[in-house]
């Protein structure tokens, strides 16, 4: 069993320090991996996607798909994000195998995945390609999630689905409107005491006040 030194549950890695893959596209230096288990965010957790350290200078048969993560997320230890690099196994045609002859007929690709700002994607989850996950959604501990999420929603299970709502409809729809996430950093780290907070009348007061000064 390979070893791994100096780690522990409580370390992990910002995505915007370790991320080389072109294909990925980090918004921010906030969003992290808890990579206790294993060998970190590019080599174990993104899997299947053209531009890693193996392949970043290869010509490319097809259009490469593109993962792209928010701000704020928080990623934990041994989730997969299963990117388009493997999709040639035709279900449409008689045999599933990837033949080289035919390699560029084969490929199907299921387009970008999206990781919106402030998520939360529980231990061992797993994340299918082309999925787009909504601002502040939380994806539970060994979830399969094979179809959009919804911003602000729990969802979970194999496949995921949708648990509940974090907050109120009303409450939603202002949290998006106020767009948390493109705030300047002056601004959050200001109102951050109000954003760890469940109370929108505050919020919606704090940004007021901070607006008008």
């Amino acid at each position: 069993m390979k070893k791994h030194t100096n780690k522990t549950w409580t370390k992990t890695q910002l995505l915007s320090d370790v991320v080389t893959n072109k294909n990925i596209v980090v918004k921010g230096n906030h969003s992290y991996y808890s990579d206790y288990w294993d060998d970190g965010f590019e080599q174990s957790v993104v899997r299947y996607l053209l531009g890693d350290e193996l392949t970043r200078d290869a010509p490319t048969r097809w259009e490469v798909d593109k993962l792209y993560i928010g701000d704020y997320v928080c990623i934990a230890a041994e989730v997969v994000i299963l990117m388009g690099g493997n999709h040639n196994h035709r279900v449409d045609w008689f045999s599933l195998y990837p033949f080289m002859e035919h390699i560029e007929e084969s490929y199907i690709g299921k387009g970008d995945t999206h990781i919106g700002d402030g998520c939360w994607i529980g231990m061992r989850a797993m994340i299918m390609p082309g999925v787009t996950i909504g601002e502040g959604a939380v994806i539970a501990a060994n979830s399969v999630v094979t179809k959009n999420v919804e911003p602000y929603t729990i969802v979970g299970g194999n496949p995921a689905k949708h648990i509940r709502y974090r907050f109120s409809r009303e409450v939603i729809d202002k949290l998006m409107e106020f767009d948390i996430y493109s705030w300047p950093e002056d601004k959050f780290d200001s109102l951050k005491p109000y954003l760890c907070s469940s109370d929108l009348k505050a919020l919606e007061k704090a940004i007021k006040h901070y607006e008008h000064e």
